[in-house]
């Protein structure tokens, strides 16, 4: 069961950006960065000043059952929300932190119409709608918060469906992320076309070669 607690504080920032007359104030956040296989995905929340945002808090302190709850909950109740996400070739082009960027940029950019933006960590492209970078931010922001909720559960879920065809790489349940299983099928069957090339792989053939 999800506890409410006294979760108050995560809308501190929000608030006083609404008390600014700021209305739709976007929070962002990423996933996927530290993983060998998958895309990047990002999601962007606008959170309603009506609506009780007190439940959303990081998806890291959340079970999956939380997670699924809450994301559905933030697609009926936001005023709006987005998940947008860039593809390991892209990340192999310009760079892992270069693409958690870029799809936090798609997420702006989706038609959302935000005034303000909270983002995730310390790092964002240049933008003319006024933004706020936050370390730890999904810990500190209702909205940020959510975005990182919808995000985790997009992303787990892709991966799980990825799993059926290639299911030698463990992706049911490590999502991509290094683990023993991961490097394992990878030194026996090589990379997918669903790794990430410019990470560091331990292998050096592709799974296409031995078909």
């Amino acid at each position: 069961m999800i506890s409410d607690g006294d979760d108050s504080s995560r809308l501190a920032i929000e608030k006083s950006l609404w008390s600014e007359k700021y209305k739709r104030v976007m929070g962002l956040d990423e996933v996927g960065r530290g993983c060998l296989s998958g895309p990047v995905v990002a999601a962007g929340v606008i959170l309603s000043p009506d609506a009780d945002n007190r439940l959303y808090r990081d998806s890291k302190e959340l079970s999956k059952k939380e997670r699924e709850k809450l994301a559905g909950r933030i697609r009926r109740e936001a005023l709006y929300s987005v998940v947008c996400q860039c593809e390991p070739a892209e990340i192999d082009r310009i760079n892992i932190l270069q693409a958690s960027l870029s799809a936090m940029r798609k997420c702006v950019e989706s038609g959302g119409d935000p005034d303000f933006l909270l983002v995730d960590g310390n790092r964002f492209l240049p933008s003319l709608i006024s933004h706020r970078c936050i370390v730890k931010g999904d810990q500190l922001s209702a909205s940020i918060a959510a975005a990182s909720i919808l995000a985790k559960v997009h992303r787990d879920r892709l991966m799980k469906t990825l799993h059926k065809e290639y299911p030698f790489y463990g992706w049911n349940t490590n999502v991509g992320y290094p683990t023993k299983q991961h490097y394992e099928a990878l030194q026996r069957y090589g990379y997918t076309p669903y790794h990430r090339l410019s990470f560091r792989l331990r292998t050096s053939w592709s799974i296409r070669s031995k078909e």
